[in-house]
């Protein structure tokens, strides 16, 4: 029976949800995500409908970003913004500190820099530069960015994706 509880604790932490023996937390730097956090509780079920629909409405943004394909500029507003949303939905799941906390796990630190870093440079230039080629660039950046940033939560994937990626470009005979 013991296992049985410890077990749920560990899913109630994975998900977000309070642990009833929780240790007393020092102040630490999330100080507004962990007031957000104790105001918004969720129950499972809302959680569940919140993640699904955050997740629907990017991937739906996403895919009717390539309707507008050849207008970079809408094209890259569309699929940031569902890459934003489908990002953003699994913060339903796990809660807005352990998103942010997993994001910023020295593993995967640079490919969150350079997946927001892309992303922001691709919204700047489709909307303030208005410059189609930097649009297109930005965004190839972007997707690649966010490849490599999921890759991050595969164990030894992106370690298996560089041997093969060598293994491909290798000019040597």
């Amino acid at each position: 029976m013991e296992k049985m509880n410890q077990a749920m604790e560990k899913v109630k932490m994975l998900v977000g949800m309070e642990v009833d023996d929780e240790p007393a937390q020092e102040e630490s730097s999330f100080a507004f995500v962990d007031d957000f956090n104790r105001n918004c509780t969720l129950s499972t079920k809302q959680r569940l409908h919140g993640f699904v629909i955050c997740l629907v409405a990017g991937i739906t943004c996403t895919l009717l970003s390539m309707l507008v394909f050849f207008n970079p500029i809408k094209f890259g507003i569309t699929f940031s913004f569902g890459n934003f949303l489908s990002l953003g939905s699994t913060a339903f799941l796990i809660g807005p500190k352990r998103q942010i906390s997993m994001m910023l796990d020295p593993v995967r630190i640079y490919a969150t820099a350079i997946y927001i870093a892309s992303t922001i440079v691709s919204l700047f230039c489709a909307l303030y530069v208005h410059n189609k080629l930097l649009t297109l660039l930005a965004i190839l950046l972007e997707f690649g960015a966010l490849i490599w940033y999921s890759l991050s939560y595969i164990p030894f994937a992106r370690s298996m994706v560089s041997k093969v990626m060598v293994a491909c470009f290798d000019t040597e005979f």
